[in-house]
């Protein structure tokens, strides 16, 4: 049995308690379900666990493919890449900034928490230029030729 047919009867099956638990939702009642918290932990933890189930799935094949990919290509541009990432990372740690922050509701965040957002902040910023970058420069090349 192939992978495809495997997956299509996986997502049926899916599909088929996706339906079963959204029926269960419908035949509780809005009225009952925001009224009985116990009825509403009984109707809806099924829904998570079959949401987990799926995040765990999904996460599962993507690490399988990923791996099944980086030993049938080019490992040597892979580390690259995925060292240049980190590179970035580093760096945009480096440089942001971190002081404890009082919200306006009272709450602190703490120093790292904020150190860390900055460090996500820059890296975001500097893969983003460094696309545009690329993208203007392949324009370029193209407008030459």
């Amino acid at each position: 049995m192939t992978l495809h047919k495997i997956l299509k009867y996986l997502a049926l099956v899916i599909g088929v308690v996706g339906l079963i638990l959204w029926g269960r939702v419908l035949m509780a009642g809005d009225d009952a379900l925001e009224s009985s918290a116990d009825l509403q932990a009984s109707v809806v933890t099924p829904f998570l666990y079959v949401a987990y189930f799926i995040f765990a799935l999904i996460v599962l094949l993507v690490l399988v493919y990923v791996i099944k990919g980086l030993f049938s290509g080019n490992i040597k541009k892979t580390l690259l890449s995925v060292g240049a990432f980190i590179l970035i990372v580093v760096v945009a740690y480096l440089v942001s900034g971190g002081t404890e922050m009082t919200m306006n509701d009272g709450e602190v965040i703490s120093a790292n928490t904020v150190h860390w957002v900055g460090a996500g902040l820059i890296t975001f910023y500097i893969l983003a230029a460094t696309a545009i970058l690329l993208m203007v420069i392949s324009g370029v090349k193209k407008l030459i030729k």
